[in-house]
């Protein structure tokens, strides 16, 4: 347990830590982690605020968690009403705090209530629940912060102390202005996509949105399975998911005789599709953060396979030169293969993989979820990292639970 002084001092390098988080899902899961650790809460929620209501966006529970180990919880969203009738409503709504002791004993002259389905649901016990709103300097409201169950020494769920409710807000209040930033950061990155969309149908928000999750999925897994260092971990989620939803955006290069074909491309027209790669890395040449480092390799290699036989093989792509010793015999850049190939690459060319698989698109229908396994499975050792493959199969339940959150429209 911390005492009030370590927890102020935590709060201070809190702000500065989750300042630096630039992707919106990464930091909404921080901010929830976070802010439970400083007042020891069993679980918590993120309710993001869009339009008129507040989105479920981010669970966590240390206690269901405890039931299925080495797995992420599976959770659904949805969307409540802002108003006075559920407690997270009445916190937006009202902009005030709740610190309630049992969400199961609420007098019924409250105007709201708690809502017991989860729980009947899950076999979870909710009793203690600190609810704030998240308020940006200028005063909006951007989502509501829940914390559930303050655990004693003994692992006993406790009421939430008067005296956290100040540290707590502090730490909201800052991470309502990390979080509008990052909403900030997300938007634009998918006008781009918009762009991209323009020119061509299937790069859509829910598409580029689910094969970053993909990826940071699997690469959660894949570098806890490695020990990655945690901190390192962290800083990757953050640059990969923003990286990934960019895969795609050199098709913006590409014409529309090509990209808006409703039948397969010959070949000569899928020499030209192949150059969205280059022409993609290339938006980033002046690089000046990782993010730029990380969405030009994205973008340059999601097409590599495993055995060598993808593309567009080793070539510096802010000059359009193969680079020296990698020519074959006709000076074409040679596949790039096995390790060759960059961990966000290998990562990006499985989800999007994935994805377009289980997508319908102009050319062809949405296969059946066992019949994308299956080809995922045999293309191991060929297309995909055998090692990537494992770690896919590996946190499927996530993969199918972000699928749902993030439906074609």
């Amino acid at each position: 347990m911390l005492t009030e002084k370590q927890k102020f001092a935590k709060i201070v390098n809190l702000g500065i830590e989750i300042t630096q988080v630039k992707d919106l899902d990464v930091l909404l899961e921080r901010i929830l982690k976070e802010a439970r650790s400083l007042v020891n809460a069993d679980a918590g929620t993120i309710y993001v605020k869009e339009d008129d209501k507040l989105k479920f966006t981010y669970t966590q529970n240390d206690t269901l968690q405890q039931r299925q180990p080495g797995k992420k919880l599976i959770y659904s969203t949805f969307t409540l009403p802002i108003n006075n009738q559920t407690i997270a409503g009445y916190v937006a709504n009202t902009g005030e705090m709740l610190n309630l002791t049992d969400v199961y004993k609420l007098p019924s002259t409250l105007p709201f209530s708690f809502n017991r389905k989860f729980d009947d649901l899950s076999g979870y016990r909710t009793q203690s629940m600190l609810t704030f709103p998240l308020k940006t300097n200028r005063g909006d409201t951007t989502g509501v912060l829940q914390l559930i169950n303050e655990k004693n020494a003994k692992g006993a769920a406790v009421p939430f102390s008067k005296k956290d409710e100040p540290l707590v807000m502090h730490f909201a209040n800052m991470a309502a202005v990390a979080i509008e930033r990052a909403q900030m950061t997300r938007a634009m990155i998918l006008r781009t996509i918009k762009m991209a969309e323009l020119r061509d149908p299937k790069e859509t928000g829910s598409h580029v949105n689910r094969v970053a999750s993909y990826s940071v999925a699997i690469y959660e897994h894949w570098a806890g399975k490695r020990g990655v260092h945690h901190d390192v971990l962290e800083k990757n989620r953050d640059i990969l998911r923003m990286a990934a939803m960019l895969h795609d955006v050199g098709k913006v290069a590409i014409s529309d005789a090509i990209l808006k074909k409703p039948t397969r491309l010959d070949e000569a027209e899928r020499e030209i599709m192949k150059q969205h790669t280059v022409m993609g890395a290339r938006l980033f040449s002046e690089q000046y953060s990782e993010f730029d480092d990380a969405s030009a390799v994205v973008a340059l290699n999601h097409h590599e396979k495993w055995d060598g036989t993808g593309y567009p093989g080793h070539i510096n792509p802010f000059d359009g030169k193969v680079l020296p010793g990698y020519e074959n015999s006709n000076g074409s850049p040679r596949p790039k293969k096995g390790d060759e190939i960059p961990v966000f690459g290998r990562l990006v060319a499985l989800a999007d993989v994935y994805d377009a698989l289980s997508s319908k698109r102009a050319y062809k229908e949405r296969w059946e979820e066992a019949q994308v396994l299956e080809e995922l499975k045999v293309s191991s050792g060929t297309h995909f990292d055998p090692e990537m493959i494992e770690t896919f199969f590996a946190c499927i339940d996530s993969i199918h639970n972000i699928a749902e959150r993030y439906p074609d429209h």
